[in-house]
């Protein structure tokens, strides 16, 4: 690119010509710059264009337009090429644009092709891949992209340096797209990249309208909390340290550090319980044995909540908005889940004293949907085991009739210990837990499990079928797809039997995990197109779960409208077996 090979618009006569240009595209490069990160309280700077110029040897027109220097209607006709759903606009990393054009102007994007999802689609899997704009021109376009102007001041008078930096951006998506559309389809990735592109506009509107966390009810909540931490603490250091020397003449017992393996493992020991390490699965072994686990069990856990969930939640609220406002990262693992970090939503304690302080403000509902038995209803719509798909379309129980298909015993006749295990094998069987891990989670001898196992694959022998096929296919072939064809290429060792058999685990719950990741995308873009010009809006998601917030008179209709669109999407995946969604209305983040 020569350095005067872009045009700098900050005349209204200037901006239509280059909307002119723009308009007759199929494709245009877009990108903006800002003053900072947070659309809330930062500015949009420059739009950038780009669109092939019709010359030879693929010549590109770009243009930057200064929106400092133009007004709202002045900019209309930019807008609305913008909010046309032709010509596609091809950015990277498109939903952080996407925000600061819907915060600052209003404006959805009509469509959008997203180079940074593509990158991560092709990747499939691969941890060693970046996938920031600069990274990803290196490796498909060998451009260096000059990342120097990136952090700079785009509030004040703009230099040429940054001006052609910004131009530059815009061309290079131009240009990294035609080298991605190619390796898409021979990855057999199109339907899968489409998924993504489609939620990117939903996600953002999400991330846009955040979330409202109650202070008082969160801060009330950490206080409980910390006092009972401080219990649990005073009594495990009465317990681990009875057997310790002397510290001093002044102290009535010897002090731990609670959070030391080291000295943890040493106190035990005097108690006379050995342990090789303090992991939580070895302790949770012996927590019915010694009460003493037990207790540093549940310290951990109320340092953990403490650590993740105190106090510093509440530093997330914005205080342009007064609320909560996540980075839900799209693809956040190589199954197409998505992550959430700034604060981590996913992870927040599913215990009501926790939710419950994500509040719907005065006036308004929270509509809770989520998908009910999503993974296991894909796994019998992909093994085609009669036996479990009658489970589903019979109305009954699953958990109560996988215990009676196991025992051969009538319904009526299945016990809650028995239904329990039962439950704990239908969803612990797609993640390939074995005989060790189902005996650690019910407390029974090892030798018990095995045979539970085997009467589960006895009863559904389609189950096992698929799962032993989809483990054989993943060692031989090296990768596994989901039913939008979303690929993982699996990277390990042969002659490593350890490897073998993680990978063997992963080639069962990545065809089912990633299809439920499908079908949430799905459902989030569906279920944003249906509520539109409706006074409601999804604000978090979460693996198998929507939370919308909407005008509490319409929260019936919106209820209807939101299990409506998650079921829709779920068929278009799943034909065999009913689509389940379960909402409630609430005032807060809870099922109740």
């Amino acid at each position: 690119m020569n350095k005067k090979d872009y045009k700098l618009i900050k005349q209204p006569g200037e901006l239509a010509q280059a909307v002119e240009v723009l308009r007759r595209a199929e494709f245009i490069g877009f990108d903006t710059e800002t003053t900072g990160l947070d659309p809330h309280t930062s500015k949009l700077r420059l739009m950038q264009f780009a669109a092939s110029s019709g010359g030879e040897a693929g010549e590109q027109a770009a243009y930057v337009i200064d929106c400092f220097s133009l007004t709202r209607e002045q900019l209309r006709p930019v807008l609305e090429l913008l909010a046309a759903a032709r010509p596609v606009k091809v950015a990277h990393n498109a939903k952080f644009d996407v925000e600061f054009v819907m915060r600052h102007y209003g404006v959805r994007l009509g469509a959008v092709y997203d180079t940074m999802l593509a990158s991560q689609l092709i990747s499939a899997g691969n941890e060693d891949d970046r996938h920031s704009l600069e990274a990803a021109a290196r490796r498909y376009l060998g451009w260096q992209l000059d990342k120097g102007a990136q952090m700079s001041d785009w509030s004040g008078d703009l230099t040429e340096y940054q001006l052609e930096y910004a131009a530059l951006d815009a061309i290079a998506v131009l240009a990294l797209r035609e080298k991605l559309v190619p390796l898409l389809a021979e990855m057999g990735l199109e339907r899968a990249a489409q998924l993504e592109f489609d939620c990117v506009m939903a996600i953002a509107a999400m991330e846009l309208a955040g979330i409202y966390l109650d202070a008082s009810c969160w801060r009330a909540q950490v206080g409980h909390v910390k006092a009972a931490h401080e219990k649990v603490a005073a009594e495990l250091q009465k317990q681990l340290g009875s057997g310790a020397p002397q510290m001093s003449l002044f102290e009535s017992g010897a002090q731990i550090n609670l959070d030391s393996p080291a000295q943890v493992r040493e106190a035990l020991a005097r108690m006379g319980i050995k342990v090789d390490d303090t992991r939580e699965r070895r302790l949770q072994r012996l927590a019915h044995q010694y009460p003493v686990i037990e207790l540093l069990l549940e310290y951990r856990h109320l340092s953990k909540s403490l650590g993740s969930y105190g106090e510093g939640m509440l530093d997330y609220i914005n205080q342009v908005t007064g609320r909560i406002h996540a980075n839900f990262r799209q693809i956040g693992t190589p199954t197409g889940r998505m992550t959430c970090s700034s604060p981590s939503l996913q992870q927040v304690p599913h215990a009501v004293e926790y939710r419950s302080c994500f509040r719907a403000p005065r006036g308004r509902k929270l509509v809770v949907a989520d998908y009910s038995q999503i993974e296991l209803r894909i796994l019998a719509d992909f093994a085609g085991d009669e036996a479990l798909q009658q489970a589903f379309t019979s109305g009954a129980d699953l958990h109560r009739a996988t215990a009676s298909q196991m025992l051969g015993i009538p319904l009526e006749e299945v016990t809650a210990q028995q239904r329990e295990y039962a439950k704990r094998l239908n969803y612990g069987i797609i993640y390939g837990m074995g005989a060790d891990g189902l005996a650690g989670m019910l407390e029974i001898p090892v030798e018990e499990a095995g045979r539970l196992i085997d009467r589960y694959f006895a009863a559904y022998a389609g189950v096992a079928r698929w799962l032993r096929d989809a483990s054989e296919a993943a060692v031989r072939e090296g990768r596994s797809r989901t039913a939008s064809g979303r690929l993982w290429v699996y990277r390990f060792d042969v002659n490593d039997h350890q490897q073998l058999g993680a990978l063997k685990r992963v080639g069962r719950n990545t065809p089912i995990q990633g299809t439920s990741s499908d079908i949430l995308k799905r459902a989030i873009r569906l279920t944003d197109d249906a509520l539109m010009n409706r006074d409601a809006q999804i604000i978090n998601s979460i693996h198998d779960e929507l939370v919308v917030e909407c005008d509490e008179a319409s929260a019936g209709e919106t209820a209807r409208i939101v299990s409506g669109t998650m079921v829709a999407a779920g068929k278009e995946f799943i034909s065999r077996v009913p689509v389940v969604v379960e909402a409630v209305i609430s005032d807060a983040w809870v099922k109740k």
